[in-house]
């Protein structure tokens, strides 16, 4: 089976050219699924519950996010009601909705995709490798291909989750910087890893946002209003071929569309 796991959606350009491409992508790309991570969809930080359901009704399977899935509150009651919308598995249980899901596509595969976020440079946040472990033994068998979508920081911290869990996770993808990365490969065991999957949003800024007052705020160390900047698109994201049968990976690479 074929996956494309796209990288973080960077405001109103990112969402509306992952609108506009995604089922296009499906029949050009024969694609059996689509992880997105929606985690700046709105406004360059956080998700709304509208944006969310905008995105999946585009053709993304599963939406995964991170440390800024809190800063739009009407996404809550989605996050509980909907099971192809997660937030990081390891902020606290009583946080709103939940941190994986096992999602069946028309094909009848099963598929789990796990949504966990790193502490390092990040937010206090509970163990990402103890919360994997626990949710890796709840899925047991319902499904032979696992995606774990790390929102972390470090590398170092993204490599050794993706090594640990390398003989039970089809893939280990990372995304939070916004900048992709070229260490596409297949782990020993058959796990399909990429650093950082990059983002899906304006080619011309830095991370997404409108460069200048980013450039102001290094130069001066004052505080500057950020603004997600506008332009050209660029998609970017992790191409996967998984046997279904054994769930490990057959191929990675790194996919970009530019200038979209």
């Amino acid at each position: 089976m074929r996956i494309l796991f796209l990288g973080d959606i960077v405001g109103r350009p990112g969402r509306k050219a992952v609108d506009a491409a995604v089922s296009e992508l499906r029949r050009e790309l024969d694609l059996d699924m689509v992880i997105a991570n929606g985690e700046n969809a709105s406004r360059g930080l956080g998700m709304s519950a509208k944006n969310a359901r905008s995105l999946l009704a585009a053709g993304i399977d599963v939406l995964t996010t991170g440390n800024h899935i809190w800063k739009f509150k009407d996404v809550y009651p989605e996050l509980n009601s909907n099971p192809r919308i997660l937030r990081p598995a390891n902020f606290t249980a009583s946080s709103p909705g939940r941190g994986y899901t096992v999602h069946t596509l028309e094909s009848g595969i099963a598929v789990a995709v796990i949504n966990i976020q790193g502490r390092v440079f990040m937010p206090p946040i509970d163990c990402p490798f103890a919360e994997c472990e626990k949710i890796l033994e709840e899925i047991g068998e319902q499904a032979k291909v696992i995606i774990i979508d790390f929102h972390a920081e470090a590398t170092s911290e993204k490599q050794a989750l993706a090594r640990h869990f390398a003989q039970k996770a089809s893939a280990v993808i990372g995304t939070h910087t916004h900048v992709q990365t070229n260490d596409a490969w297949i782990l020993e065991g058959g796990c399909a890893y990429l650093t950082d999957a990059g983002m899906c949003g304006p080619a011309r800024s830095c991370l997404g946002m409108a460069p200048e007052p980013i450039i102001k705020r290094f130069i001066t160390g004052l505080p500057q209003k950020w603004h997600v900047a506008d332009g050209p698109v660029q998609l970017n994201g992790a191409l996967m071929e998984i046997d279904e049968s054994t769930g490990r990976a057959v191929s990675i690479s790194a996919w970009r569309k530019d200038e979209f």
